[in-house]
Order: structure tokens, then C-alpha cells, then sequence
């Protein structure tokens, strides 16, 4: 009897000292982390309130202009507040909503994001159906809908513009459907602007979503089409002529809004649109210049190079996203020359490098070695970036080599704004290149984190486009295509330019620069640059381009353009004018941003009584990511050596009253 006393004394004290030991390395990963749907809550109340999420996208020349439809019904007997996290393009900008209930349609505000607010949550309280947009990160957004009454179907449109920028002659659609599981660090946890919106519930790995996705788009292009396919998704594509196409999903993809929707064409002769767009508005005119890039130097003048890969091994990345790591790391490794050279660090909740001395030569020899280093992990704990980064970029480096930084992650974490104030700060450290890894990725940091730091970004959602993404890459960082880029405005009556100064182009895509002019369009427009060891120009005449009625989209890309800038440098040095600017800019523009909201409230009252119930609607997994990315799911760990002391310590504690017991 009482050695069975002992045994469960000391069961129960190793699984309290193992469950502590746990709780302190993970307790402050799961701060506002996401959480699992607990189904049954309210039998009452209607837990899925979005029932279907639709997408007309509409691309002429360049430009995407795409309507969403959500649906939201109340199936239950309770009034609902419907709260919705959704993921949309970092290069979108959203310029409209509407809010349909019955016949009516209220045409929504655009207001500072404090006053949109405090309008909402009026008209929640007096009983009227009202609708909230609000931006949470460039590429996360939060549709709040109050006072769904039982039976009511209510349905919210929101429209949104980008550019289509092709690499290497493809161009690329990308309508993101999820938002991924975030990672919250503990810093940004006790914030006085905490980023509650990733405290969300999600469904189990594998449950289809609760709600219908459906898409339609049809393509302009201009040029004579020579390839078009999507390869997310089961689809229907009929060509209407050589520059005409259209697209509808697949009968079996009403469920597939669980990764992101990916379209890709490809005009005859691999050609990209370039020229001088230019748009006249009844206040401003616009023009986008975009260049097609010279051929690539010759690789003779390449200088060595060096490469630090920083790879995620959390727990997000276990399984699907880490395999195709190892590949991507397999292909690039194998690569390289042998006057290179490269080190790796893994994080996840800590950090290890591969050689703590510094970087090695590229051999096979050491090749084989890194990836053995990568090959024994399995994914697992939190997702720790900065600490990694900050390892990176205090590593020795050698004089006379090009260094250049490659992180290849999900991106599941909300530390994106320290992350980039991080990168801005050592900017002339490195060249920085961020592969995102998986079907459905954070694309605002893989595309922010390579943006801050001059270099491009890389999405591989799939085991068969990692060796495609590593030929890209190597071929992108061999030499810059153009280098020493001036553009000169001769005549052209050019203002409010972005970029001011254009940077090296690495990549096989064309230069774009945004602004304004005044008057009527006439003068050149030339871009001079060095390809290699020879002198590259172009030049445009202004007044032979037509300004045209469909590229009204010029305003609110200058404008999304000059906004994004603006929040890098905030980024790096909040202040109030830059924040005003951007309000400023949202509401001159009619422009989602961080600091403006869209709002619509139906005017007439329909709840009387106080029995609103708050719903967030639960997010499914993105496909491929598995329960480990969700808050409160048990990774198992090897105890540290403190761990199994207090364990021992623990069992002659117990012993020794045991023996003192007997004894009695």
C-alpha cells in the first residue's frame, strides 16, 4: 500500500514538474494564440455565420480589379455580432464597400479608424445592422457585422485594386482565402495596442470549411495570350480570342477556400506589358512608367558570395511546409560554387547555427554536413524570429563578399513591424531574401521582410515548385540586371514620385514608377541605367500616350504605393505627421489603411431586445498545416538537464519520506 502511495506521489509530482517545465517555455507562445472551436457553446445561436465567400476578379493590361462577396446568415434564434478574420493581397487597395440587407444597399464610409469605430459600436448598441472594415495587418483584415437577426441574410461587397508585376515574363493572380495561425510574442502580447485579432478559433486539421468559397475572373490582357493555368485549384478556362480568357472554379472547389488561390499567364514570346500608362482625374492626372529589363549580364564579374539561410523549424512548419525546406535548402545548397560560401541557423522557440565560427566554403563536403544539420529537425515550439535574425546579422563578416541573408518560413507570427525595424536599422549589412513556405503563407512579412531589405520575395506552397523557386533565385542573385537607374522627366511635368531613386534590379521584372503630373501630358520620360559594362537607355514620349478612362486604378495604386511607404519608415520612427499623412491619404482616397476603417449602418433600428451574441467565425487550418500550429496542442520535448535534477531531487524527497514513514 504504501509503495502504490509513493508511486502516485510521484507520478503526480514528475507531471506537475513536466507540465511546469512545459508551461515555461510555452506559456508565452500561446499569449492571444489562436484556439480550437468548441462546437455545442450556444445550441441557440448560429457559431458559422459566413456562409459563402465569392470573388469576381476582373484583370485588363495590368491592373486587377476585384470584387469580394461575403454572405453571412443567421440560422439560430439569437441576434448575432459576426466577427471574421480574412487575408487579402499586400498589394491590394481597398477602395469600396456596401452592405446589402434585403433591397437595401448602404454604401459604406471611409473614416478615421477611432471614429468608425465608435460609429459601429453605436449602431450595434441602438439596434441597427451595421457593418465594420478594418485593416490589421496590409494583408489581415476584420469584417465585423452586428445585428444579424434571426433569419436575416446580410451580405457585404468589398472592392479592391493591384498591380500584376510578371517575373520572368509570368504574371501572377493571388487571392489569398485563410489566414494562417499567428504566433504572437509576448512583447507585442502586452502592448497598448495588442494584435487580438490572432486570438481566433480554427476547425481541426483536415475539416473542410465551414462556409462555400466560389471564383470567377476574366482576363484582357492586351497581348495575345500564350499560357494560362491555375494549379491550386480545379478549374474551367475558356479562351474567347488571343487576349481573352475566363475562368470559373471546378464543380468539386466549393470547399476550397483552405489555401490560396493562384492564376498564372504568360503572353506570347514571353513578353510583359511595358510603357507609360497615364490616367486624367478630375482633380489629379497619374502615370505608371514600367520597363522591361535588359538581358542579364554575363556571370565572368560575379563576386564570391556568401549566404546565411535562416530556417523556421516551429511547430507550424512540421510536417509538409518543413519537408519542402529541406528540398528548397537541398537544391540551393547544391548550387553553389565552390568560392561561396553559406551557414545555417535554425529557430523556432531558440536558435542554432551550424558553424558558430562563421561562414564555410561551399564544398560538398560541407555541404553534405549543413544538410545533416537541417535534416535532424522535426519542427516543433514556438517561433522566435527576432533573436534569430539578430544572430544572422551579428555573425563576422568577410571583407570583399557579397552577403546576402535568405529566411524561409510560414510566417506565422505577428512581430512583422520588429522584424522589419530591425532589418531597416542593418540594411547595409545584406541583401535579403525571404522564402514563404506553405499553402497558405504570411505573405505581408515574406514580401514586407524582403522589401525592408532590398531584396525580393519567394512563395513556394507546394514539393514541386521548390526547385523552380531555387532556380529563381539563383539566377536573381548572380548580378544585378541594371544597376546606377536615373529616371529623367523632360517636359513631362512630374511630381510626387515613387520611388524617389530607383534601386539596383535584380530580378527578371520590369522597373515601375509611380506619380502625378501636371497638365497636359507631353515631354519624354527616360530611363538611363549600366547592364554589366555597357550603358542601358529608354525613352518615352509622353504625347503619344493617350491617357485612358480604365486606368482610373492609378490613383489609388500611387496612393497605396506612397501609404506603404509611408508605414515602413513609421515602421522604423513612428511619428504623428506620418500618421496624419496616411489618415489624410485613406480619406482624400477613399483607401482601407491602419489608421482608416470602412463603415455602413442601416439607418432603422431592428433589435429591441439585449440578447446579442458575439460569434468569431472559426477559420479552417490552411491545407497542409497540421493541429500543432493551434494554441494549447502538447508538442512533445526532451526535459533540459534542470528539468530532470528537480525530478531526481523530487524522488529523494519522496523516498526519504517514505523510509521516514515506515519507520513510524
Amino acid at each position: 500500500m504504501k509503495i502504490m502511495q509513493f508511486l502516485v506521489l510521484f507520478v503526480a509530482v514528475v507531471v506537475t514538474l513536466a507540465a511546469a517545465a512545459q508551461e515555461e517555455g510555452d506559456d508565452a507562445d500561446q499569449c492571444l494564440a489562436p484556439y480550437f472551436q468548441v462546437k455545442g457553446a450556444d445550441d441557440l445561436a448560429d457559431s458559422l455565420p459566413l456562409k459563402s465567400t465569392s470573388a469576381d476578379v476582373r484583370i485588363t493590361g495590368v491592373i486587377a480589379d476585384v470584387t469580394v462577396t461575403q454572405v453571412y446568415e443567421n440560422q439560430g434564434i439569437i441576434p448575432l455580432e459576426a466577427v471574421y478574420v480574412f487575408p487579402g493581397s499586400t498589394r491590394a487597395a481597398v477602395y469600396g464597400m456596401t452592405m446589402r440587407i434585403g433591397e437595401r444597399v448602404i454604401e459604406a464610409e471611409i473614416q478615421e479608424k477611432d471614429t468608425a469605430k465608435k460609429t459601429y459600436e453605436a449602431a450595434k448598441k441602438a439596434g441597427k445592422s451595421a457593418s465594420l472594415l478594418q485593416q490589421k495587418r496590409p494583408n489581415v483584415f476584420k469584417m465585423s457585422v452586428a445585428n444579424i437577426l434571426p433569419g436575416d441574410v446580410i451580405k457585404v461587397t468589398l472592392r479592391y485594386t493591384e498591380l500584376l508585376v510578371p517575373e520572368d515574363g509570368v504574371y501572377e493572380f493571388v487571392y489569398s482565402t485563410v489566414v494562417g495561425p499567428r504566433y504572437v510574442d509576448p512583447s507585442e502580447a502586452s502592448s497598448p495596442d495588442p494584435p487580438t485579432w490572432a486570438a481566433n478559433p480554427y476547425l481541426h486539421e483536415k475539416e473542410a470549411p465551414p462556409y462555400t468559397f466560389g471564383l470567377a475572373l476574366r482576363l484582357s490582357a492586351g497581348m495575345p495570350i500564350q499560357e494560362a493555368i491555375c494549379t491550386t485549384h480545379e478549374t474551367d478556362i475558356t479562351f474567347e480570342g488571343p487576349d481573352t480568357a475566363s475562368l470559373s472554379l471546378g464543380s468539386g472547389e466549393a470547399l476550397g477556400g483552405n489555401r490560396d488561390f493562384i492564376f498564372r499567364y504568360r503572353l506570347s514570346g514571353g513578353a510583359i506589358q511595358s510603357g507609360l500608362l497615364l490616367h486624367r482625374g478630375a482633380e489629379e492626372n497619374f502615370f505608371l512608367l514600367m520597363v522591361q529589363p535588359p538581358e542579364r549580364v554575363t556571370p565572368e564579374a560575379i563576386p564570391p558570395r556568401e549566404y546565411i539561410f535562416i530556417v523556421d523549424v516551429s511547430g507550424s512548419m512540421r510536417g509538409f511546409p518543413l519537408g519542402v525546406s529541406k528540398d528548397l535548402m537541398r537544391d540551393l545548397l547544391s548550387g553553389m560554387r565552390p568560392v561561396d560560401s553559406f551557414n545555417v541557423i535554425l529557430f523556432a522557440g531558440g536558435s542554432s547555427i551550424f558553424s558558430g565560427g562563421g561562414s564555410v566554403s561551399a564544398t560538398q563536403e560541407n555541404i553534405r554536413e549543413g544538410m545533416h544539420f537541417i535534416d535532424r529537425q522535426r519542427g516543433g515550439g514556438g517561433t522566435r524570429l527576432l533573436p534569430a535574425l539578430q544572430r544572422a546579422l551579428d555573425l563576422d563578416r568577410t571583407p570583399g563578399v557579397s552577403r546576402s541573408m535568405v529566411l524561409v518560413t510560414d510566417g506565422y507570427i505577428s512581430v512583422e513591424t520588429a522584424a522589419y525595424d530591425l532589418i531597416r536599422s542593418r540594411l547595409g549589412d545584406a541583401n535579403f531574401f525571404a522564402f514563404g513556405i506553405g499553402s497558405s503563407v504570411n505573405r505581408y512579412l515574406i514580401e514586407g521582410l524582403a522589401r525592408v531589405g532590398s531584396g525580393e520575395p519567394f512563395v513556394v506552397t507546394g514539393h514541386a515548385e521548390a526547385p523552380g523557386a531555387a532556380k529563381r533565385f539563383r539566377e536573381m542573385i548572380e548580378a544585378p540586371l541594371l544597376t546606377e537607374i536615373c529616371v529623367d522627366f523632360d517636359g513631362f511635368d512630374a511630381y510626387d514620385v515613387e520611388p524617389l531613386s530607383v534601386p539596383d534590379l535584380l530580378a527578371g521584372r520590369p522597373i515601375l514608377v509611380y506619380g502625378k503630373y501636371m497638365g497636359e501630358a507631353a515631354g519624354t520620360v527616360r530611363l538611363d541605367g549600366t547592364s554589366g559594362a555597357a550603358h542601358y537607355s529608354e525613352q518615352f514620349d509622353a504625347a503619344s500616350v493617350a491617357p485612358e478612362e480604365g486606368h482610373a486604378a492609378l490613383r489609388y495604386l500611387w496612393a497605396r504605393k506612397r501609404i506603404a511607404l509611408l508605414g515602413d519608415y513609421n515602421r522604423l520612427t513612428k511619428t504623428e505627421e506620418r500618421v496624419r499623412e496616411i489618415t489624410a491619404l485613406g480619406l482624400h482616397y477613399n483607401l482601407l489603411t491602419a489608421t482608416t476603417s470602412f463603415v455602413a449602418v442601416d439607418k432603422t433600428p431592428r433589435r429591441k431586445t439585449d440578447d446579442l451574441l458575439t460569434v468569431k467565425q472559426p477559420l479552417p487550418l490552411p491545407k497542409g498545416v497540421s493541429d500543432s500550429a493551434v494554441g494549447g496542442g502538447f508538442v512533445p520535448t526532451t526535459p533540459e538537464p534542470e528539468t530532470w535534477m528537480m525530478i531526481l531531487v523530487a524522488l529523494g524527497v519522496l523516498v526519504l519520506a517514505l523510509v521516514r514513514r515506515a519507520s513510524a
